[in-house]
């Protein structure tokens, strides 16, 4: 094994920190795991709840189904949902608490509880900060950085956030310096590792991913993107990755209650740098072991680019997660770190500064057409063309280019970011 132990250790933990499973978009769910969080340290419903929540995650709550809640939308909805769901244990899953005979409990509670809602003002993208008042009883939520990364649990000023960390988030924590992220270590790790610890992790990740991809060629989800693409069965085996990957979002924007497996904090992102993956390794008969390698390395690539960019940010993420199933397919189709490097640089220079503007039907669109760029910057490497330093924000090397990326989006978009916002809330 050539990586050093501490690179091995620090990409198979970072690999678990990043896939955990969620049901619905993350940053609802956030809002609805907090809630939870805030239900079960009251003892009793809340009879009012203030919100304050970071333009980003207000951006991404906006106009996305939130599951179990029979078609609901928006941050009430949110909050509603993990409150009668009242299973913080759960986390990113904890709406899938809500039964047939709760679900109707959902609407009544948004109109007698006394909801108040603000924008913070932080310069942390990630910031939500719930109090919820009973009685004489009042508890406060923070949750900050990433959706499960809870800060503050307090009841009645008694700060209990140790006690809770202790009990339900002990393996949460994230321990492992993503800045340990290089695209040449990670071509070897996926090479040579031993896949034990994260074996199980992949293959859920393909197979939990895979499963809302079907769903939403299947049913009537969004836009039907997906299904656009995929012509019935007509489709070429490019559009059939892109059309599987966009099914996955179809399904889940439109409030789908089927569980996926995130990365970066985003199921959209764990979709896309997976099922696209699957597909080519299913097509090429690639056995079990190079499918998870490959996953691995996409999954990595995707962690490595939006590591500079931040969790939220105006620059889609699912860019990055195709520019790293592209990467997945060159590695299925034998490349190692020259045909791998040239492809992302390739991927990155096509849609490089697409927008994120909130969680909604459309992302399936963006992540159809990120995974085009992902392929299409493979198929360039194949056929010996590529971009070179100086072309537009390319730089010679490859980290390079991937540090121009994170400046573009977490610096040059900020103030983009910051319209959106305001488009969006309509001032």
């Amino acid at each position: 094994m050539s990586l050093p132990a501490a690179i091995l250790e620090a990409y198979n933990g970072i690999l678990a920190e990043e896939l955990m499973v969620a049901m619905g978009c993350t940053e609802p769910i956030a809002i609805a795991y907090g809630a939870s969080i805030a239900r079960a340290t009251l003892g009793q419903e809340p009879e009012q709840i203030h919100i304050a929540l970071s333009g980003n995650i207000i951006k991404n709550v906006k106009s996305v189904v939130v599951p179990a809640t029979g078609g609901l939308r928006g941050i009430e909805a949110a909050v509603a949902a993990g409150i009668v769901a009242n299973a913080p244990q759960l986390r990113l899953e904890v709406l899938s608490a809500i039964t047939d005979d709760n679900r109707c409990c959902i609407k009544p509670f948004m109109e007698r509880c006394r909801f108040t809602v603000e924008e913070m003002v932080t310069d942390c993208t990630f910031d939500l900060l719930l109090t919820a008042a009973a009685g004489e009883s009042c508890c406060r939520v923070h949750i900050q950085q990433y959706h499960t990364n809870v800060v503050l649990v307090d009841l009645n000023g008694r700060d209990l956030t140790p006690q809770y960390l202790d009990t339900l988030q002990r393996h949460e924590r994230r321990s492992y310096d993503r800045s340990l992220l290089n695209v040449r270590d990670i071509v070897t790790f996926a090479q040579e590792a031993p896949l034990d610890t994260v074996a199980p992790l992949l293959q859920r990740q393909a197979d939990m991913n895979m499963a809302i991809a079907r769903e939403g060629l299947s049913g009537e989800y969004g836009a039907g993107i997906g299904q656009v693409l995929y012509r019935g069965g007509q489709a070429s085996l490019r559009d059939t990755a892109r059309a599987l990957a966009a099914a996955g979002s179809d399904a889940r924007m439109s409030g789908c209650e089927m569980p996926v497996s995130i990365i970066s904090g985003s199921g959209n992102q764990g979709i896309t740098a997976s099922v696209p993956v699957v597909v080519y390794a299913q097509a090429m008969g690639a056995d079990n072991e190079k499918l998870l390698r490959a996953i691995a390395l996409s999954d990595l690539i995707t962690i490595h680019q939006k590591t500079g960019i931040g969790c939220l940010s105006a620059y889609c993420g699912a860019i990055s997660a195709g520019c790293g199933c592209g990467c997945g397919i060159c590695f299925l189709e034998g490349g190692g770190f020259y045909e791998i490097a040239h492809t992302l640089v390739n991927a990155v220079a096509i849609l490089s500064g697409t927008i994120c503007d909130g969680a909604k039907p459309s992302c399936a669109a963006k992540i159809a057409m990120a995974v085009e760029a992902g392929i299409m910057g493979y198929e360039m490497m194949k056929a010996g063309r590529q971009f070179y330093g100086g072309d537009g924000i390319i730089t010679k090397g490859v980290e390079n280019t991937i540090r121009n990326i994170g400046r573009l989006a977490r610096d040059g978009m900020s103030q983009t970011d910051k319209e959106i916002i305001q488009i969006m809330l309509g001032s």
